[in-house]
């Protein structure tokens, strides 16, 4: 049994908490335990230079940690002038995810930005952000679509995320900011529906990992996946 209580490939308890922000085209509230992200999708007209001209359309997104979502007050990086290597390295993971959400090419010349703020963070910041992202941006587009910004709704592809590790020489899923800080190897698993593979990001904290072990993680991260996904489809059915 975990400190938190929970079995060892139990999920925290996860909501999801659409129309937070009245003024963005889509925005959700999504707690996994005790980790809080706000998720808000914007629409652009504009798409990157490299894409002018080309028909197709671009997703992106920006993460920021708000001074207080740790125990520690952390300075704002917009006031040191630069953000950090995690800070970038998170958001072009969220963006990467959800571009593998839609074809591009069906969004026209306009770009979405999904923004992701956390306002308290206890572990698995970067997978509560793509799993809110999904469900922002999905209200974005299909309110874009009833403006008649898109000529027909694109398919979308469900997109979710979940936190994996070695503690304590266990697989255990979803790790608070505790179990990551002690684990012995910490991965990160994006899945779309039907057991498709997104990105995985795992790497050796404090010892390595074998390949049994690896798709043991990949089988219990799969085994949750399920239930992520029924929690994002049951906010989305509240408001589309």
């Amino acid at each position: 049994m975990r400190l938190s209580g929970r079995a060892d490939h139990q999920i925290r308890e996860v909501s999801i908490h659409t129309g937070f922000n009245k003024y963005a085209e889509g925005s959700c509230m999504i707690k996994f335990g005790n980790t809080q992200v706000i998720c808000t999708a914007s629409v652009d007209a504009f798409v990157p230079s490299f894409l002018r001209g080309k028909g197709s359309g671009w997703i992106t997104a920006e993460y920021g940690m708000l001074p207080r979502s740790t125990d520690e007050r952390m300075k704002r990086e917009a006031g040191q002038g630069k953000q950090s290597g995690r800070t970038q390295e998170i958001q072009r993971l969220i963006g990467r995810s959800l571009r593998a959400m839609v074809n591009l090419e069906e969004l026209g010349e306009r770009q979405f930005i999904v923004d992701c703020d956390v306002i308290q963070a206890d572990g698995g910041t970067r997978c509560a952000s793509i799993t809110g992202g999904y469900v922002a941006l999905v209200i974005a587009i299909h309110k874009a679509y009833k403006r008649g910004l898109l000529k027909k709704l694109p398919t979308i592809n469900q997109i979710a995320a979940v936190s994996c590790g070695i503690v304590g020489g266990k697989v255990v899923v979803d790790l608070d900011y505790l179990e990551d800080s002690n684990a012995e190897v910490d991965a990160n698993f994006i899945m779309g529906a039907k057991d498709q593979i997104i990105e995985i990001q795992a790497c050796a904290e404090k010892k390595h990992f074998n390949e049994k072990q690896l798709l043991e993680m990949l089988k219990h991260s799969n085994e949750v996946m399920e239930q992520i996904h029924q929690i994002q489809n049951e906010a989305l059915g509240k408001v589309l």
